[in-house]
């Protein structure tokens, strides 16, 4: 029998969960070096991706912490070996320690600590946090998003055409063509690529950026958080076939995907040939 949390409960954790994701960001801070090379120590997962010992230090507190504040919750992050029983529960924590590590060890400051919290398998709750210019992005289902305690919304901007664009080339080059006519190409507004998955997102749902493009293999903790704050803010991420994004399932991998506000999202999708 499923018990999801009730909308009350969801919002009575917004204060420790806001002073939570600060204690862990002060856990990384030190080992970030603006500009330059980190001083955590790195070494190199299966498939190669790194991990510092700041990833790692972060996801223990987290676990710890949010393990204690919903004990009946199961967890998936990025730094936990997963467990199945994930698959079962009603509430599960998904969290990126550092969603952006290569940023992180290379002195960017565009990396964040990602958190959500999915109830009846779908996120209630929603944080993005970049502590190195101190942005805290959050959203609750149903009560909207907000940066740093103000109200965002995304875009309002009408078509593809002029649209502020930010992800992997190849798929701006496919939105380009896409949403041009007659051979020529649509006339995009390249944004610099932003290295943490979830930032680029909450920054479409902010309305600095009208479209987000994923390439494939992001995990669920680089985006339900995100995505939670996006959907709260007027937009949507989805395949490209406009199928809003699923959590929890057994493997927690994605294929393309687009950030995108709600107006924007047909002529997104259909412009990369999914319609």
């Amino acid at each position: 029998m499923s018990h999801p949390i009730a909308s009350d409960a969801v919002h009575a954790l917004l204060p420790a969960l806001r002073a939570t994701i600060r204690e862990a960001a002060a856990l990384a801070l030190p080992f970030f070096k603006a500009g330059g090379q980190t001083g955590a120590r790195v070494w190199s997962k299966s498939g190669g991706s790194p991990v510092t010992e700041a990833d790692v230090a972060v996801d223990t507190f987290l676990k710890v912490r949010l393990s204690a504040m919903l004990p009946r919750a199961a967890w998936l992050s990025e730094e936990t070996s997963d467990n199945p029983v994930r698959l079962e529960a009603d509430l599960v924590w998904i969290v990126d320690p550092i969603d952006g590590t290569r940023a992180f060890m290379s002195g960017h400051p565009d990396w964040s600590i990602a958190v959500a919290l999915l109830s009846g398998g779908q996120p209630v709750l929603g944080f993005v946090h970049a502590p190195v210019t101190d942005t805290f992005y959050e959203a609750a289902a149903g009560l909207g998003a907000t940066r740093n305690g103000q109200t965002i919304a995304a875009s309002d901007h009408a078509g593809v055409d002029g649209a502020r664009v930010t992800g992997p080339k190849p798929m701006m080059d496919r939105l380009a063509r896409g949403a041009g006519s007659a051979g020529t190409r649509a006339d995009l507004v390249a944004v610099e690529r932003v290295p943490s998955l979830a930032l680029r997102v909450v920054r479409v749902a902010e309305g600095s950026i009208d479209v987000g493009l994923v390439s494939p293999n992001a995990r669920d903790w680089d985006l339900a958080g995100a995505d939670l704050i996006l959907r709260e803010a007027g937009g949507t991420v989805c395949d490209l076939k406009g199928h809003p994004t699923t959590y929890n399932r057994p493997d927690p991998v994605h294929g393309e995907l687009v950030a995108v506000s709600r107006g924007l999202r047909d002529g997104v999708v259909a412009a990369m040939g999914q319609l």
